[in-house]
């Protein structure tokens, strides 16, 4: 009996380990179809199938830390994953939208977009482990694929084609891209997305942040998404100027408390007149 509930754990043992790789591995499937996709003109699909690999990336992550299987193996094949899903797809669906049509040099973009992804996965990599739980350093990859790729649903509703249809969008995507892959390789610090649960009050507001996106993504998500990663983007470069700010004006006070204060000279204006009085006779 011992030995076969032993081997029992076992089992159940390799299989947690094993979950979180499947999560990533169908990541890199919708990823790929993505890119599939994109080559033939189906670009609503393929928009979507990468904000899907994008929950099962946020998915297998929160199944390793739950289950504390974590390992330096699925650390590395999730940044791999991640190259191709946040990186070549998202960037594959812009150049077959809109670059392709542009010149011979267009597709310059999409490389520089999917080289500030590597580039941000690498040093992501390399800095893990001091890393802070709270936040990340630059901007995460899958918001930045994840933005661009929900760009082709937000032109197909009725607010773009009512308002922002007149404006120069390849310009725009352009610098939209690379912004991006700047913010990717900034050292500008984002908030993690709050963490599930019921037993902290955190934990329930970050239930009720995700059954709130969630609603959005039923019912309005072809006009909802593409704010919000602008809007996600954004923040990071807004905090980091007010933090800056704040930081200047702590450093003028402690300048300004350490500073030798200035003698004060009283003067004795009678004696000054007679001073005078002497000298002029």
């Amino acid at each position: 009996m011992a030995r076969g509930g032993r081997r029992r754990r076992g089992r159940v043992g390799r299989v947690i380990i094993v979950v979180p790789s499947i999560f990533t591995l169908a990541n890199l499937f919708f990823g790929v179809w993505s890119i599939v996709l994109a080559s033939r003109g189906e670009f609503y699909l393929a928009s979507w199938w990468i904000v899907l690999a994008g929950a099962l990336d946020m998915m297998d992550g929160l199944f390793a830390r739950m289950s504390h299987t974590g390992s330096r193996f699925g650390a590395e094949l999730d940044s791999l994953v991640d190259l191709v899903s946040f990186g070549v797809a998202p960037a594959a669906l812009i150049y077959f939208l809109q670059f392709s049509a542009q010149g011979g040099f267009a597709w310059v973009f999409s490389f520089a977009f999917i080289g500030a992804v590597a580039v941000r996965l690498a040093r992501y990599n390399m800095l893990h482990r001091e890393s802070s739980s709270r936040g990340f350093t630059g901007l995460p990859s899958p918001a930045a694929g994840m933005t661009l790729a929900v760009y082709y649903p937000f032109t197909l509703t009725e607010f773009y084609q009512s308002q922002l249809s007149g404006w120069p969008w390849p310009q725009l995507l352009i610098l939209l891209m690379i912004m991006l892959s700047l913010g990717m390789l900034s050292n500008v610090h984002y908030a993690r997305l709050p963490r599930l649960g019921v037993r902290s009050r955190s934990g329930i507001m970050g239930l009720i942040f995700y059954l709130i996106v969630l609603g959005f993504a039923i019912w309005a998500r072809d006009i909802f998404f593409f704010p919000l990663g602008i809007a996600y983007f954004a923040y990071g470069f807004a905090r980091a100027i007010v933090e800056s700010r704040l930081e200047q004006h702590d450093h003028e006070l402690a300048d300004d408390d350490a500073a030798p204060s200035q003698p004060v000279v009283l003067h004795d204006f009678n004696a000054t007149r007679q001073r005078r009085k002497r000298l002029d006779t």
